[in-house]
């Protein structure tokens, strides 16, 4: 299942506009808060999903009967880009349990690249619900690969995947992989250069957020 945000014609339109306008992109605080603020749209999203149980509240004057997450969910993102995204999910699950990932584009001389993973730090994932962040979904083998290695740490119960922009491409690809999890986005692109960018995209997410790296 794939579900687009910007279709509902919300506040998240605006602030993946500002996102994209290299007149804007300037300002990384402003930049980082409105990944943030989608992280935080995507969350409250997910969460109507997600299984509840019934539970008794005293308050003051009585019981009152509500309804609670049954659990919390894991939530693991791809090193750096995706710590903005991350943080605006973990402003609504505050209670979460997080995981994180270090993976990368580990480019050659003919142009061509392999996808890397060189870190891990996460919980059991046995029976949880997993949220993956990461802000472009482009070419999606670098979360193929991040789901495949994240199913090592338990039988995961249920996945969604949380992209700021996503490209038809990368999607069909994840859908091939793995045909059971929940793609949720801001916006969808359908193109994708030879070299792996989404256009018309945003630019490099990580570099935007915290700034040029001198090595990939």
């Amino acid at each position: 299942m794939v579900i687009n945000i910007s279709e509902q014609h919300s506040l998240v339109n605006n602030w993946i506009n500002e996102m994209r306008d290299i007149n804007v992109q300037g300002d990384r605080m402003r930049f980082r808060r409105n990944i943030e603020r989608i992280g935080e749209v995507i969350a409250y999203e997910i969460s109507k999903k997600l299984p509840w149980i019934e539970i008794d509240i005293t308050t003051p004057l009585g019981i009152a009967k509500s309804k609670s997450l049954a659990t919390q969910p894991v939530l693991a993102t791809i090193l750096r880009a995706g710590l903005p995204l991350h943080q605006g999910m973990l402003n609504y699950f505050d209670k979460a349990d997080n995981a994180f990932i270090a993976a990368y584009r580990k480019h050659h001389r003919d142009g061509s690249f392999e996808i890397s993973l060189e870190y891990l730090s996460s919980p059991s994932l046995d029976g949880r619900t997993l949220i993956l962040c990461d802000p472009m979904l482009a070419t999606g083998a670098s979360l193929v690969k991040t789901i495949q290695f994240l199913k090592q740490q338990g039988n995961i119960a249920a996945i969604h995947v949380a992209s700021v922009i996503a490209c038809t491409e990368g999607i069909d690809f994840l859908r091939r992989h793995e045909p059971n999890i929940t793609i949720w986005c801001g916006d969808i692109d359908d193109e994708l250069t030879a070299k792996g960018y989404i256009v018309p995209g945003l630019g490099d997410a990580g570099d935007l957020a915290f700034g040029e790296k001198t090595q990939s």
